[in-house]
């Protein structure tokens, strides 16, 4: 298994903040190649859609979400302006589809060993447990606040269908194994905004 953790690490010295999830994809790549030297493919096809990396020599597909909170911050002279992206129900639906998505790599290539689900963020709304009326919100089933466990063999969807918020994204989600969802700390950067702080999920799935 990649050292996630590790690689994480040293990647939120180099980079505390990212433009936009290609940019986030494409440091995390360059990390993993200087770090543990091992080749990473981007954008690898397989059947009819992409992963975000694959790491043909071990075995690895990585799925990867960047979701942002307005914030202007500047770094080493570079400046950043992250917009309030938004839309939180559909990136929590989306993120639980990337672990149930790698599940199926795993099923369908033999050259497939594990993988990795990581979410990084600077929107609390993501990690925190929201208020004990939770489980009646829309996106109830697809929550990933710190804590929150996965149960596997139950299909979750929508509280409600047909509306505009789940078009395209109506076909529950059934994952073939459990996970226990932990939030870790990124970067802190130097700044009084409450969106200073990042944190990302990195849901192993796989053995």
């Amino acid at each position: 298994m990649l050292p996630i953790h590790a690689v994480m690490n040293g990647l939120s010295e180099r980079r505390p903040i990212f433009h936009s999830e290609a940019d986030f994809q494409f440091a995390l790549a360059w990390e993993i190649r200087q770090k543990l030297g091992f080749e990473v493919r981007l954008e690898f096809k397989h059947k009819a859609t992409y992963l975000d990396l694959w790491l043909p020599t071990e075995g690895v597909a990585i799925e990867l979400k960047y979701a942002t909170r307005k914030l202007e911050h500047e770094e080493e002279g570079e400046r950043f302006a992250l917009k309030d992206q938004s839309a939180n129900d559909i990136k929590r639906y989306d993120y639980v589809k990337d672990i149930n998505r790698i599940e199926n790599v795993l099923r369908e290539r033999g050259d497939a060993e594990n993988g990795l689900a990581v979410f990084l963020t600077n929107d609390w709304l993501y990690w925190d447990k929201p208020r004990k009326d939770w489980e009646r919100r829309l996106d109830a089933a697809f929550r990933i606040h710190q804590g929150r466990r996965i149960e596997r063999g139950l299909a979750m969807k929508w509280q409600e269908e047909g509306t505009g918020t789940t078009k395209s994204r109506e076909e529950p989600i059934t994952t073939r194994d459990s996970y226990t969802l932990k939030w870790n700390d990124y970067k802190s950067l130097k700044s009084n905004e409450k969106s200073s702080r990042f944190r990302y999920l990195a849901v192993k799935v796989g053995k």
